[in-house]
């Protein structure tokens, strides 16, 4: 089938991401996937929950939201609303899961390193966007603790990104934009580490079902995918990447 940007059915879009994106986090980075754009910024705090303190270790949380005018209309803030919606919430504990899977939280000491990851385009794919970038933003502020003599040595075990793929007309599509994916028979989204494990797999039938045939050959370009963005994340990162044990 032809695409709606005229890639190949195995070809993510165009990625960018630019480091220092935003002049007061002590990790930032403007991630680009095609048309959507992701602000990630990561905070350093000298404090853990409530429900960790004395406990020897760190925690890694992180925060997500859409602009009200990201997509095609304008959506009222949440804030607006009263409250979070159930979408959010999900998608706040993945990336929060994702980076957690690779970071040591003894080595990070009792402090805590928020993401803020602020969709301020969409065109499909945000949560995976924000977990690659985040991952960037997070590794961006740990080397600055590194190098400042805050910790001992990078908390990082390895690298962490994520990608979206589907079926979309009987046909396996890697990194959907906001078209497919809204009329995917099929919609996944993986989260590997650099050495190459799955950190969190998602996948829905969508009044479709999937075989074990289909999922193997998902994955396999999923990783392919999740690759690649790690490689980017190392050139993005430069000497950073080098304190990453991954």
């Amino acid at each position: 089938m032809q695409r709606t940007d005229g890639r190949n059915s195995n070809q993510m879009r165009p990625v960018k991401m630019h480091r220092d994106f935003t002049k007061h986090a002590e990790g930032s980075v403007l991630i680009e996937m095609g048309d959507t754009k992701v602000i990630c910024t990561a905070s350093v705090e000298e404090r853990v929950p409530p429900w960790l303190r004395d406990a020897g270790k760190g925690w890694v949380t992180a925060e997500y939201s859409m602009l009200p005018r990201s997509t095609g209309t304008r959506t009222s803030r949440e804030a607006a609303r009263g409250k979070i919606g159930g979408r959010t919430h999900e998608i706040q504990r993945l990336i929060g899961r994702s980076l957690r899977a690779v970071i040591d939280l003894k080595a990070l000491g009792e402090r805590s390193v928020v993401l803020d990851c602020d969709v301020i385009q969409a065109d499909g794919g945000t949560r995976t966007a924000s977990i690659t970038g985040a991952f960037v933003a997070l590794a961006d502020a740990l080397g600055k603790m590194v190098k400042d003599g805050r910790i001992s040595k990078m908390p990082l075990r390895d690298f962490v990104a994520a990608i979206s793929i589907g079926v979309v007309k009987d046909e396996i599509l890697l990194d959907l934009c906001y078209s497919e994916d809204s009329t995917a028979e099929v919609d996944m989204n993986i989260v590997m580490t650099g050495a190459g494990k799955f950190v969190e797999i998602q996948g829905t039938g969508e009044e479709a079902s999937f075989g074990r045939d289909e999922v193997n050959t998902m994955l396999d370009l999923a990783t392919e995918g999740v690759q690649d963005l790690i490689k980017y994340q190392r050139e993005v990162l430069g000497e950073v990447a080098q304190l990453v044990k991954g």
